[in-house]
């Protein structure tokens, strides 16, 4: 550690610079502090020593004024060569009537907290109270990716903090080139200035505090720069209501929810949502020198907070023998297996009880935790499908449903129960106009169990955005030649991909993440093949019915009976739909059917 703290002491007054002679008294020593007509005192980390028993006059303010340089527009100077900052208060006047001598310090090691996240080439921002050491983490950041990783740096130093005062900059930043700012006004024209005019492959900036340098930030990171910077806020939380800053990490916009759609959420019609991705994928929030909580997944966090439900950053601890202890967070609450249900959810509904992400709060939930119910279950037999439902629930058999039940992608046998199939590998799945940066993002946010194939042959299932699919169909041809089955989602963007990737497990017989062995359905966001069935426009098939026929009991003794809450199931055709009416009344629960067109799906209350 270098600290020079001998030079900013020679300019304070003789009483001060005694009572900081001792060893002791300059140990952690942050800032002295000299106010007009007050003693002068030191502050350490947690505590304020008063100096003396003198006063600061006029001329003591003076004296040390005529050694500095000139103070900026933030008012601020600095001792030539050294990371030391003296800040200026003033009067109406304009005359200084107190100083904040802040001690300046290059300390070496601490990039070790983060060395593993500056390898990956992401953007980093540091969060932190002030005195917290954010801006000594920069410095040193600065000096490892110039000297260490080889990087071309430039460093963006408005008030000379990070590099020191005057025109060489300090050997605490190593080869990193440093950009001074003549106003603090101005940093963000000096930031687009850097990238434009020095080909700089990392820019490092302190404290990004206005709407502009937060616009210029994005500039940067979209142009490929990566950034690593640091802004005031204790924690991710405080970004997100800072309406100034939090584009940094995706914004904030009012979305207004369709009413089945607030339904399906279990929430108020207009929520908040994300509005973009983060400017800076990685953040750390600096509890102590030592401590830091780091989120190697911003998106994902803001996503969480949003939601109402509390972050899970990595934390990470600098030990005294300078290794790093890192403490992984604890992996979300699952449900007892006795109440996860295991079949398939419509697309469009947010409330998947497949994913192992917590789900919205429920606006039941102000009257205290439900208890599951556990209610003893007789067999109950399926109705069988093979047979037109008439009125009451009764029907005869059909002639026409004859043939044998396929499965996905497996040809003409009869299931294996999952039970006894060990679990298959990922998903593979073959994209069509989706970002593949986009796609990895997808499956690494969301820790999905898929694939990406480079062809049709090597594919289960075909992934693809609208307007793409229509300017190729040659895939759609070459897709139904193999019985591949195609969902289709409107657009190229991470939430469509999600549920896309989300839906295609769920099809294929498993929560995303633990796919399994299972009969594929259509969905509303994609056509299938026709050797998948239809949900609307073609005579169902046994295995169509009998899929159904298997959500629609798990359904009601997972969900309904054991935890005492409606469902609804997927969108079925009207003779299904009377097959699982049928089923429903043999438990002796009541059920309607709500939407329109070929979306008419049942829902299921409990008793």
């Amino acid at each position: 550690m270098a600290d020079d703290l001998d030079r900013l002491l020679d300019l304070l007054p003789e009483p001060v610079r005694l009572a900081l002679a001792a060893p002791e008294a300059r140990d952690q020593l942050l800032e002295v502090v000299l106010d007009l007509g007050r003693i002068p005192e030191a502050r350490y980390p947690g505590r304020a020593l008063a100096l003396g028993s003198a006063v600061i006059e006029r001329r003591d303010l003076g004296a040390v004024v005529e050694q500095l340089g000139p103070f900026g527009g933030d008012n601020r100077a600095g001792i030539e060569r050294t990371l030391h900052r003296i800040s200026a208060i003033r009067n109406r006047t304009g005359e200084i009537v107190g100083l904040t001598c802040r001690v300046g310090r290059a300390v070496y090691g601490t990039v070790a907290m983060v060395l593993d996240l500056l390898n990956t080439g992401q953007s980093l921002l540091l969060m932190g109270r002030p005195g917290v050491g954010k801006t000594t983490a920069l410095r040193e950041i600065a000096r490892v990716l110039a000297d260490d990783l080889l990087r071309r740096v430039v460093v963006i130093d408005t008030s000379n903090e990070i590099a020191g005062d005057g025109d060489i900059p300090h050997p605490a930043i190593g080869r990193a080139r440093r950009m001074q700012v003549a106003r603090p006004e101005l940093q963000h024209q000096v930031m687009i200035e850097a990238v434009e005019n020095h080909m700089p492959e990392v820019i490092v900036i302190d404290e990004i505090g206005t709407e502009l340098e937060a616009q210029a930030a994005r500039t940067i990171a979209e142009r490929g720069v990566m950034l690593v910077a640091t802004a005031h806020g204790n924690a991710l939380s405080n970004l997100l209501k800072n309406p100034t800053l939090s584009d940094l990490v995706g914004g904030i916009e009012s979305v207004t929810l369709g009413d089945e759609e607030a339904r399906r959420r279990r929430t108020q019609k207009t929520v908040q949502e994300r509005a973009a991705e983060p400017t800076f994928p990685l953040a750390v929030e600096m509890r102590s020198r030592s401590l830091w909580l780091v989120h190697l997944d911003v998106a994902a966090t803001v996503d969480l907070l949003l939601r109402g439900q509390a972050a899970r950053p990595q934390l990470r601890q600098l030990g005294a023998d300078g290794q790093v202890l890192v403490q992984e967070p604890a992996p979300p609450p699952r449900p007892p297996a006795s109440q996860a249900p295991s079949f398939p959810r419509p697309l469009g509904s947010t409330s998947n009880f497949l994913t192992p992400k917590p789900s919205p709060p429920s606006p039941f939930a102000a009257q205290g935790p439900a208890r599951p119910r556990l209610v003893p279950l007789a067999p109950v037999p399926l109705p069988d499908p093979r047979r037109r439902p008439g009125p009451g629930g009764h029907g005869a058999f059909s002639p026409a449903i004859t043939h044998p039940i396929e499965t996905w992608a497996t040809g003409d046998r009869e299931p294996t129960p999952s039970s006894e199939l060990d679990p298959p590998g990922p998903l593979r799945l073959f994209g069509v106009g989706v970002s593949a940066h986009l796609w990895q993002q997808a499956v690494r946010s969301r820790d999905l169990a898929v694939q990406r194939v480079e062809s049709l042959e090597q594919a289960e299932a075909v992934l693809a955005v609208r307007q793409q699919l229509g300017l190729d169909p040659q895939v759609r041809r070459s897709a139904h030649r193999q019985s591949l089955p195609i969902l289709v989602i409107k657009a190229d963007t991470l939430p469509q991909i999600q549920r896309g990737l989300e839906r295609l497990l769920t099809r294929r017989g498993g929560p995303p993440g633990q796919p399994r062995g299972g009969q594929a359905s259509p969905g509303r966001h994609g056509p299938l093949p026709s050797s998948l069935g239809s949900s609307s426009g073609s005579p169902s098939r046994p295995d169509d019915s009998l899929e159904a026929l298997e959500e629609c009991r798990l359904a009601v003794e997972q969900v309904v009976l054991a935890q005492g809450r409606p469902i609804e199931l997927l969108p079925r055709r009207e003779p299904i739909r009377a097959l699982q009416a049928e089923l429903v009344a043999r438990y002796r629960l009541a059920s309607a059917v709500f939407g329109r067109g070929d979306q008419q799906r049942l829902r299921v209350f409990p008793p």
